[in-house]
């Protein structure tokens, strides 16, 4: 709890209508959750300006509202007036719950491709090491086994504060984070003292939002410029050799950088790389010496990014052949690289691959170990940069046969989609599905035992995005199980 009069001291260019002889217990951009005791923010979105929701506060109980112009409301309220209300409320939920992302150790990954994997990889290794840990990403918000869905893989500034808050009290050591480029480009991130940087690749996507691959790298870079000029704190950085970008990053930080690499010379390197699909093994050279690895990471690109999680927990002095240990019996990143039960007579695989590059990538860690056909479905998603789309299409086409599906179409017609994808096909072997579901049934009723069938682009994410952005549940693995125990016999389907 906290006096009003000292919560708002720090921001100097204020108007408050009203009297801020009040106490605040907490602070909230939900207009749902707001009540006695709570700062409602308001603030102007893409597509809602939350403002209109002041009233609906107030007769809540709400007694103070932060906002960008006075409203005309009734009843008991303090109005803030101020200039930037996002700012503001950053300011206020870090004084609020007394600054959590300095109380722990806190890892923030960024990159196209990887994120979702690295930052799991590192939130495991401290739970094999006995240690409290949470992680905040794609797959949700998790704290140590506990785990709860999220709306963005950065959420806004003042539920992420409180994410960082809810770890710090139940006793997380670290809590590692995805920092997306959106939740950069917006400041979501405003607040959040990082301790160790990581970097995984860059490659096209979300030009939709940002417009060039220049303004993309810039907000990626954030993350590493924002560390911070303090010297006398000690912060570190991670960074992908294998990737260009890598030299841009470290010169906007002047703390010390590692980096890491499988084609090119790093300080961390990987070599004697054996690969299966149960996992990969390889020789770790390391400015500490080598270490023999095993993982149980499937592919190429894991090897990367198992060496960027265990650099990262190591820079924080923890000991590598601790880190090497724990390493050896991780669990899966779900849907990342993920064999759906193994006693099937097909490899049944899905994965989030949802670029160019990552579905190269993928197509790279699987055919190897394709003992016949390769059946590959990917989807294009709706109201995004469509100019990627045909390199997607030509990728999947490495496969011997393709199938092309919507992935979450919003208020694009399905068919565009699909259409955009069969522009790129190197080959006739393919088919368009406008339903994604009946496109993984197809996949495994035109399956063999032995076939590989990957389901990409979508991992485990539990939902479609349909027209109105209606979210319609839906599940890859799912409805990929049930066709296949159909067809082959076995199971039964657990959630």
């Amino acid at each position: 709890m906290l006096d009003a009069n000292v919560l708002f001291e720090k921001i100097r260019v204020k108007q408050v209508i009203g009297t801020l002889e009040k106490n605040i217990t907490d602070i909230t951009t939900d207009s749902r959750t707001a009540q006695h005791g709570s700062v409602f923010v308001a603030s102007k979105g893409y597509t809602v300006d939350s403002h209109k929701f002041c009233q609906d506060v107030v007769n809540q109980g709400c007694q103070v509202i932060i906002v960008s112009h006075q409203q005309e409301i009734t009843g008991d309220v303090t109005q803030v007036i101020v200039p930037d209300t996002l700012r503001v409320a950053s300011l206020l939920a870090n004084t609020l719950y007394n600054y959590p992302s300095k109380q722990l150790i806190t890892y923030g990954v960024t990159g196209t491709n990887g994120k979702t994997s690295i930052a799991t990889m590192i939130h495991h290794i401290y739970r094999k090491l006995g240690k409290g840990s949470a992680y905040l990403g794609t797959n949700g918000f998790q704290i140590n086994e506990d785990k709860s869905k999220g709306a963005n893989t950065t959420p806004e500034t003042v539920s992420l504060t409180k994410k960082i808050n809810e770890a710090v009290e139940k006793n997380a050591e670290a809590m590692t984070l995805e920092v997306s480029s959106h939740g950069l480009s917006l400041g979501r991130l405003r607040g959040v003292d990082f301790d160790v940087a990581i970097f995984s690749n860059l490659t096209q996507d979300h030009l939709d939002f940002h417009g060039t691959m220049e303004a993309y790298g810039h907000a990626k870079s954030l993350l590493f410029s924002q560390l911070g000029e303090d010297l006398s704190q000690e912060k570190f950085v991670v960074l992908n050799k294998d990737d260009a970008f890598s030299e841009y990053l470290a010169s906007v930080t002047p703390f010390e950088v590692f980096t890491y690499g499988v084609t090119n010379d790093a300080q961390f390197t990987a070599h004697h790389i054996n690969e299966s699909l149960q996992g990969v093994q390889f020789t770790f050279k390391t400015p500490e010496g080598e270490f023999q690895v095993k993982s149980p990471y499937v592919g190429l690109f894991n090897v990367s990014n198992i060496m960027a999680a265990m650099i990262a927990v190591w820079s924080k002095g923890i000991a590598l052949n601790d880190i090497v240990d724990a390493v050896e019996n991780l669990e899966p990143v779900e849907g990342r690289l993920e064999v759906l039960d193994p006693s099937l007579p097909i490899d049944l695989i899905i994965d989030y691959a949802h670029t160019a590059d990552g579905m190269d990538k993928l197509i790279d860690a699987v055919k190897p170990f394709a003992k016949q056909k390769l059946i590959f479905l990917c989807g294009m998603a709706g109201e995004r940069d469509l100019t990627k789309t045909p390199e997607m299409g030509r990728v999947a086409c490495r496969a011997d046969y393709v199938i092309f599906t919507p992935d979450n179409p919003a208020n694009d017609a399905p068919k565009t989609l699909t259409q955009e994808l069969a522009k790129g096909a190197t080959h006739d072997n393919y088919i368009e599905f406008e339903d994604r579901a009946e496109g993984i049934r197809h996949a495994i009723n035109i399956a063999e035992p032995g076939d590989t069938v990957v389901l990409a682009s979508k991992g485990r994410e539990p939902y479609q995005i349909m027209p109105g952005h209606v979210k319609v549940p839906h599940r890859d693995d799912l409805i990929g199980l049930e066709a296949a125990y159909d067809k082959f016999g076995g199971g039964p389907l657990e959630d």
